[in-house]
């Protein structure tokens, strides 16, 4: 079974400085090439640690590919590094320099010396020309192991994992199977209690079952491999039905589906109206939610008033819409307060949600997770209501 691991250097990432996109890219190329993916490694700007970690790679993986570090500056040193790690020298390269020198000239610039440094690569590798930067890339072959070296440049890298080096893999490596995901998301039931019910499916070694919570809702992700595509689909569609037996309504959609573009089809196919009435709530995030959701018919509105403020002012805010919704999700105001009373003398169905309520979890996560609670609620009732 071949497998892989990937490096991604630079010191800025260790620092905290970018976020590293280049291993989820990568991952995903090889993922698809039915490749397993093992590990992936941040290592800094320093020759002998990457030296060290290109190494250690190579007694565990078939494969390792490598990002950044390739530039032109003297804190570009995963040449060196790579040639450390093999016991071989750096070579110039009369070629590789002419195809950086022609791209600085296409760009109406003139390659200074430290540009020369991209022509070095280690001794016996192959390189790997860059039409879309000035860095080029490289792989060496260790008997049936390599060693693939890639520009740390997102775009770069994405166009040559694209065009250059899945085809490699592809080609020695043959493809190994492939290898498919499927999420399930689910709301209104705690991680705890998903992991009883799944705990023998979380223990299958193909297909896996893994889970990852968030404020309110839990992600079931399922990960088969198979020969083939059309395989790895029934074995997905048998397992997910399982699933689905045992946590029913729970379960709200799957892969990017949200929550809130679920309680939007409903309201839609029902032809329901959604007015969303805040007042002191973190209202940036559930309008950002609400306007991603496309409802057809939807009216926000703020309490520009402390709640409890008497009935009247109230109906004033209430008063510049044509008639009240059919749903009324009402944020921090208090359920026995004006807004309510007004909303319960109308029999308007009224969902209230408050960041005040008791959330085990983090603080800066509260206000997410009551809003999904109650688009949870949304759900429920309105898949239960044959209206």
């Amino acid at each position: 079974m071949t497998n892989a691991e990937v490096i991604a250097i630079g010191t800025e990432l260790l620092l905290g400085e970018i976020r590293d996109s280049n291993i989820q890219f990568i991952a995903r190329i090889l993922r698809n090439l039915g490749i397993d993916m093992f590990r992936a490694t941040l290592v800094g700007d320093n020759v002998t640690r990457i030296a060290n970690a290109v190494g250690e790679a190579l007694q565990r993986a078939d494969i390792v590919i490598t990002s950044g570090g390739l530039g032109p500056t003297v804190d570009d040193p995963t040449r060196e590094a790579i040639a450390m790690a093999l016991g071989v020298p750096l070579e110039f390269r009369p070629e590789l320099w002419q195809q950086i020198t022609e791209r600085y000239h296409r760009f109406g610039r003139q390659p200074g010396e430290n540009a020369r440094r991209q022509a070095y690569i280690p001794q016996g590798a192959v390189p790997i020309e860059n039409p879309v930067g000035t860095a080029p890339g490289f792989y060496c072959e260790i008997g049936s192991r390599v060693v693939i070296s890639l520009p740390g440049v997102p775009k770069e890298l994405e166009y040559l994992m694209n065009n250059k080096v899945a085809p490699y893999l592809k080609e020695h490596y043959g493809q190994q199977g492939i290898i498919k995901t499927l999420v399930l998301r689910t709301a209104g039931i705690p991680e705890s209690q998903i992991d009883e019910w799944l705990a023998d499916f979380e223990r299958l070694i193909n297909p896996t079952v893994g889970l990852a919570a968030h404020p309110g809702m839990v992600d079931i992700r399922l990960t088969v491999k198979a020969a083939t595509e059309a395989e790895a689909d029934q074995m997905l569609e048998n397992l997910a039905a399982q699933i689905r037996t045992l946590l029913g309504d729970s379960i709200y959609g799957t892969n990017e589906q949200t929550l809130v573009q679920t309680v939007a089809d409903l309201l839609n196919k029902k032809r329901w109206s959604l007015h969303v009435l805040t007042c002191g709530f973190d209202s940036n995030s559930l309008t950002d939610m609400l306007i991603n959701g496309h409802f057809e018919n939807i009216a926000i509105s703020n309490v520009q008033a402390p709640c409890l403020e008497l009935k009247p002012t109230i109906e004033v805010e209430l008063s510049q819409f044509d008639h009240l919704a059919d749903v009324f999700l009402v944020a921090n105001m208090q359920e026995n307060g004006p807004v309510a009373e007004l909303l319960l003398q109308t029999r308007t169905p009224t969902i209230m949600i408050s960041d005040k309520r008791y959330f085990g979890g983090p603080p800066a996560n509260r206000s997410i997770w009551a809003i999904n609670t109650a688009f949870d609620f949304i759900r429920r009732v309105l898949i239960t209501n044959p209206i």
